[in-house]
């Protein structure tokens, strides 16, 4: 179940209803800083520019590193003067909740439903799926299940369809929203709302939406009302009117009675407001001021105890499995990711051979066009590949539920007789190792884009560990596993061979080795032992990689006492005290030595032979970003020493694979190791 938040108890008929408030701890500014001021300005400034341009309004200041995005809406045909209150209050909200995040959103109601949202990076025209927010009524429904079912889904079928089917492309028309109404059981009305932000494609909006009813229908249907919330959509369906969304609708059908607010008595109003801040660690912390009579207090306190409790019991015993069952991930039932094959069949003209981007060890990847313009990349995974199912539903399952920008991201998939499809967003500029390892490309990456390609990563892989609901380890970061976008950012792919971790997991065995031979390390090469200190080894060697624009492979030459490569030799100019030799000498002279140099030191720090001497991920993010924290003297690396106990290990019976993505038929991929021993 995908329930990054839940909040058990809410007043869905309160006339002000404040959202998750998540802070994204993604990167921080320091308070009064030239980013703080832009965001200010940008933010106070929201209000008067939504109302005077139809209830939508997105904008950008100032110069990176300090330029500020932000976005506010409210619903369409809103007064003016209601919808200007409510941005307000949401803006005021961020800065005072927020005060050192360089991204937040927020959607709240003030006499109506508005969004506000800033980041340091442009999210206009993305589709967000994550964090989702969740949110529910405690009172059961008191009428027949099945029948309130049926009508549910009439009335929510309906709603995505007026949405979907809406030809007006002004958003003062009522583009990407829905509000509707349909009749129940015992003279009661079911009022239902939908909403997506107008900059999204009408097939993106209909993807965000149609996820949210399902997430709905899976943990809502039998309570009396609810919420789902992203960023980038909001969908609520409740038994009375609220936002004053349905008084056009209320108006034209005399024979629909709202029912009035509920007293307590009656359905006591449970929540008032309910603000979240995400914290540090990746988890939500929740501040809930509770409004009822004591009786009803102790009832409560007695419901939401056991829930949590039961809740906490089903997500430790989920998360605790290594091994994600696919149909129990939900995803199979998940059909708003799910393509139809002759849909992909379209897309890729057939998969012809001029659509082909690359391939890989579990198949071949194509590009394709979407019957809404939408560009794809389209992953078909080998009918003959023993290994293909497990990589398949373990890469749904982990990259369903991931959403960051330095991610790629999973867009659907397609499972059709022997063919098992993922669908990804089209990253137009291939892989890393496309330019890094090419002679002739390698010129476009001058030392600012290969910094700011390793301060992606650094990001994406911080995500994967730390930020995201999950912990992923990825067990195959290289080169041709980054993809870059248009602006050269890098995008973290390939999750066939990640691994889900335990809430209080913090390693793992398996004798099933997999992984790209050079980045592997020590410790899990030779006795299968990985961990999060197992991404740290390949990311140290990916970043010698990026400054020096050599393979690792490309090192290689036996010696009497060891495999040369350029982890050895990283470290030999290191500790001779010239580091600079191993910097690629395309890079000329525009480059700052210090950034050079300290990226260098934190490249060795992350391959220490012992994992324990290896620095997390958000310490790497402070030594990149921090130049006054001063690093550790680095240890010896690991060395591999080949003999005949290790080979047997871990290369008898090996499967040897390209494990890209799409990077270019041309380009040389590192050799996949993956042992079939069974765990």
């Amino acid at each position: 179940m995908n329930m990054p938040l839940l909040f058990f108890l809410f007043v869905l008929t309160s006339t002000r209803f404040v959202s998750a408030l998540p802070c994204m701890n993604t990167s921080f500014f320091t308070p009064l800083s030239t980013y703080d001021t832009n965001r200010r300005l940008l933010l106070t400034s929201l209000a008067s520019n939504v109302t005077a341009h139809h209830g939508f309004y997105n904008a950008s200041i100032g110069q990176p590193p300090n330029r500020v995005y932000a976005a506010g809406m409210c619903i369409p045909g809103t007064e003016p003067e209601i919808c200007s209150a409510c941005i307000i209050s949401g803006s005021n909200g961020l800065i005072q909740n927020c005060p050192n995040q360089k991204e937040a959103s927020l959607w709240q109601s003030v006499r109506t439903l508005c969004m506000i949202r800033y980041s340091d990076s442009s999210f206009i025209g993305s589709l967000e799926l994550e964090p989702r927010f969740d949110i529910f009524n405690s009172m059961d429904l008191k009428m027949n299940a099945t029948e309130f079912s049926r009508v549910w889904k009439g009335l929510t079928l309906r709603m995505i369809q007026e949405v979907s089917s809406n030809n007006d492309t002004t958003w003062s028309g009522g583009k990407y929203y829905a509000a509707d109404v349909a009749a129940l059981p015992d003279s009661q009305t079911l009022y239902g709302f939908m909403q997506c932000t107008p900059d999204l494609s009408k097939a993106d909006c209909n993807l965000c939406l149609q996820a949210s009813v399902n997430n709905y229908e899976q943990l809502f249907l039998g309570q009396e009302g609810g919420i789902i919330i992203r960023l980038s959509c909001f969908f609520r369906i409740d038994l009375y009117p609220y936002f004053g969304a349905f008084h056009d609708i209320i108006a034209r059908s005399p024979s629909i009675q709202p029912v009035s607010k509920p007293t307590p008595p009656t359905k006591p109003s449970l929540t008032d407001r309910a603000n979240v801040t995400k914290t540090g660690s990746g988890k939500m912390s929740t501040r809930t001021k509770v409004i009822v009579v004591p009786i009803v207090v102790v009832v409560i306190i007695i419901i939401l105890g056991f829930l949590v409790w039961r809740y906490s019991v089903l997500c430790w015993t989920r998360k605790s499995n290594q091994e994600i069952d696919f149909d129990q991930s939900g995803i199979a039932t998940a059909h708003s990711l799910q393509f139809d094959f002759k849909t992909i069949e379209a897309a890729t003209d057939k998969f012809t051979r001029s659509n082909k981007l690359g391939e890989g060890g579990f198949g071949e990847v194509f590009k394709g066009t979407l019957p809404n313009g939408t560009e794809i990349a389209v992953k078909r995974l080998s009918k003959t590949s023993a290994q293909g199912a497990q990589e398949f539903k373990n890469e749904v399952v982990v990259v369903a539920k991931l959403q960051h920008r330095n991610l790629v991201r999973l867009l659907g998939f397609c499972l059709d007789g022997e063919e098992k499809i993922l669908v990804y967003e089209f990253v137009p500029n291939k892989s890393l190792d496309y330019f890094l390892f090419d002679p002739t490309k390698k010129g476009q990456l001058d030392w600012k884009k290969r910094y700011n390609i390793i301060g992606g990563v650094t990001r994406g892989i911080l995500y994967l560990h730390q930020d995201s609901r999950l912990t992923i380890i990825h067990r195959d970061l290289k080169a041709s596993n980054i993809l870059l976008d248009a602006d050269m950012n890098p995008k973290i792919a390939d999750f066939g061979m990640a691994r889900i971790f335990g809430m209080d997991q913090s390693g793992a065995n398996t004798s099933r080795i997999v992984g790209t031979h050079g980045y592997m390390s020590p410790e899990y090469m030779m006795h299968g032992q990985f961990s999060m200190k197992s991404d740290v080894y390949s990311f140290g060697v990916l970043v010698l990689e990026i400054i020096c624009g050599r393979k690792n492979s490309s090192f290689n030459h036996t010696s009497s006492t060891m495999v040369e490569n350029l982890v050895n030799y990283a470290w030999k100019v290191w500790r001779d005290g010239s580091p600079l030799t191993l910097l690629d000498s395309t890079i000329a002279e525009n480059y700052h030595s210090e950034e050079v140099t300290r990226c260098i030191h934190i490249a060795l720090l992350c391959v220490q032979e012992d994992p324990v001497d290896r620095p997390n991920l958000s310490t790497i993010m402070l030594m990149l970003t921090s130049n006054t924290l001063i690093l550790p003297v680095p240890q010896p690396p690991g060395f591999f020493h080949p003999n005949r106990r290790n080979q047997e290990r871990g290369f008898e019976g090996s499967e040897s694979s390209k494990s890209t993505i799409w990077s270019s038929t041309q380009s040389i991929n590192d050799v996949t190791i993956t042992d079939l021993a069974p765990r």
